[in-house]
């Protein structure tokens, strides 16, 4: 496959290399962090030597793995999405990745408890950012993630 799963639109980040590049176009790793900085001139996260990175393996799908930078054999795509790590459910230090947060948290609850988990995340959240930025995340997260369900 050449570009990008369908199911990659609505899943990744706006600024995920799955939304233009094909499976095992990218590498995928277990969270955000400094050595896969976003590059706006590029257009999403990179690793140190240039490969792109996707940083959110549940919202991909796929666990991670050095698929273009090492050529490691893709897992089975039809596969369920990897469960968010106890790493992503950590409340992250930048708004850049609120939304991945926001998701991991929101794909571990329980449908039962889906209400009191927007709840408690929303809290989380605005103790660290600004209660707008919040609310927009939530809105954007919420979308998608309730017709998951």
């Amino acid at each position: 496959m050449d570009g990008p799963l369908a199911r990659w639109c609505d899943d990744t980040c706006g600024v995920c290399p799955a939304q233009e590049l094909g499976p095992g176009a990218f590498d995928v790793v277990a969270r955000p962090g400094r050595d896969f900085a976003y590059r706006p001139q590029v257009g999403w996260r990179v690793a140190p030597d240039g490969t792109a990175v996707c940083v959110h393996p549940f919202r991909v799908g796929l666990p991670p793995g050095r698929y273009a930078s090492a050529h490691e054999p893709l897992p089975d795509l039809q596969a369920p999405a990897p469960a968010p790590s106890a790493e992503a459910l950590e409340l992250p230090d930048s708004l850049d990745d609120l939304e991945g947060w926001l998701v991991a948290t929101l794909r571990v609850a329980e449908p039962d408890e889906m209400f009191r988990a927007v709840g408690r995340a929303e809290r989380a959240a605005v103790e660290r950012f600004e209660p707008g930025a919040v609310v927009s995340a939530l809105r954007r997260v919420m979308s998608n993630e309730l017709t998951r369900r």
